[in-house]
């Protein structure tokens, strides 16, 4: 019996002009070879990372998680909100008590920022930790209940012999497996002393890669002194700075039914059991799309937005069209007009019903964002539709689907 999913891939055309997105340890544009010719690429992690601070302005505070090592100082300021009376160091305390019963991660201060004067700083994780803003909130309540059950006021010993309850403990492990945030169900989470907390990522986002050769070039610069006089030669500073530009493939899929399973039904009492899931699919759809890695973006201004955005809903499993680049597109290329553009969306256009005829791959909906004449070929790949158009449909599609499923 084949059982039915829900997959959505998003495809998109980008052009960045000289840029430095995503920078490698010499400081170049990161590249990769990919049918026999050096392309531009940008990371995952950095397109990922670009996503999510996209969602700060599109999803309300609660829904989101954060990523640090400093995980002891946030949970120690929600602690001491309720009011429990600790110092700060006795706060800390609690808190890296706190989050050791709930992930079984050391924090500790550490030796490395050693104070001058002889003070601990802030325990900190020995890698980041990533909980959302409900979690927090969670272990903060349950450390609270500890240290006024035990009548402590130091912080530590009181919340250590509290969590030694086997309920406690279970617990604490509890309030930071449940209620994840939009990010942490998206792109997942890996905890490495408690692996039955790890969440499974929702989302996959490709490494993007330009759809023609790239050559990395470099630019010479020089800074003068405002202060210089006249009669004193040469620039108060040189440099280089490598940079390339390049119409990129963006390619991510989102497992709608695993992120269905990370972030729960209902997360409030009061909407529609799919709504949690349908607000993080336009959410990521939207700052996917319009999202852009930061490396180097003061002195490059690449502030583009997408030539084209491909969207597919699925019943199977993901689908990348990066074949369609296999080899790689000439500028002006089959007669087309000058640039890359043209040539990558009817290679794309040639290449999808070719995919989904060969392998049976139905498409449930499909949705094309495009621009210009250069886009044309794409037309007949989905509804044509602009962006708020796109995540509306999008999340209608993902809800009756879930809502169907469900009933």
């Amino acid at each position: 019996m084949v059982t039915s999913r829900t997959i959505l891939d998003v495809h998109i055309l980008q052009t960045v002009p000289p840029s430095n997105l995503n920078r490698d340890d010499t400081g170049s544009p990161k590249s990769a070879v990919y049918g026999g010719v050096r392309r531009a690429r940008v990371s995952s992690q950095a397109w990922k990372r670009a996503t999510r601070r996209a969602f700060e302005g599109l999803l309300d505070p609660a829904e989101l998680g954060v990523r640090t090592k400093k995980v002891a100082e946030l949970l120690a300021a929600r602690i001491t909100a309720l009011g429990v009376g600790l110092e700060e160091a006795a706060a800390w305390q609690a808190a890296a008590d706190t989050i050791t019963a709930a992930t079984g991660a050391k924090v500790a201060p550490p030796a490395r920022k050693a104070k001058g004067d002889g003070e601990d700083p802030a325990p900190e994780s020995q890698y980041l930790m990533f909980l959302s803003s409900r979690q927090l909130d969670a272990l903060a309540a349950l450390a609270a209940e500890g240290l006024k059950e035990s009548g402590g006021s130091k912080g530590s010993g009181e919340l250590k012999e509290f969590f030694k309850g086997k309920e406690n403990k279970a617990r604490a492990r509890e309030a930071a497996n449940t209620r994840h945030s939009v990010d942490i169900a998206l792109f997942g989470r890996m905890v490495a002393d408690a692996s039955d907390i790890n969440v499974d990522a929702a989302a996959q986002v490709a490494h993007a890669i330009s759809v023609h050769a790239v050559e990395i070039e470099s630019d010479y610069y020089t800074a003068v002194d405002d202060e210089r006089k006249e009669d004193e030669p040469g620039a108060g500073m040189i440099g280089t700075v490598d940079f390339n530009s390049a119409t990129l493939y963006r390619y991510a899929a989102v497992d709608v039914d695993r992120l269905r399973a990370n972030l729960g039904d209902g997360l409030r009492a009061d909407e529609p059991a799919a709504e949690p899931v349908r607000r993080a699919v336009e959410a990521f759809v939207e700052a996917f799309v319009m999202s852009i890695p930061t490396g180097k973006i003061n002195t490059f201004a690449n502030q583009t937005l997408p030539d084209a955005v491909v969207v597919k809903l699925r019943s199977a499993r993901p689908i990348s069209f990066a074949g369609a680049f296999e080899e790689a597109v000439q500028a002006g290329g089959d007669g087309l007009t000058g640039g890359h553009v043209a040539g990558a969306c009817a290679a794309l256009a040639a290449y999808v019903p070719e995919v989904e005829r060969a392998f049976g791959a139905v498409t449930e909906d499909s949705w094309v964002l495009r621009v210009g004449e250069r886009t044309s070929a794409l037309s007949g790949l989905g509804t044509e539709v602009g962006l708020d158009e796109l995540v509306g449909a999008i999340g209608a599609a993902v809800s009756k689907r879930l809502t169907g499923s469900a009933g």
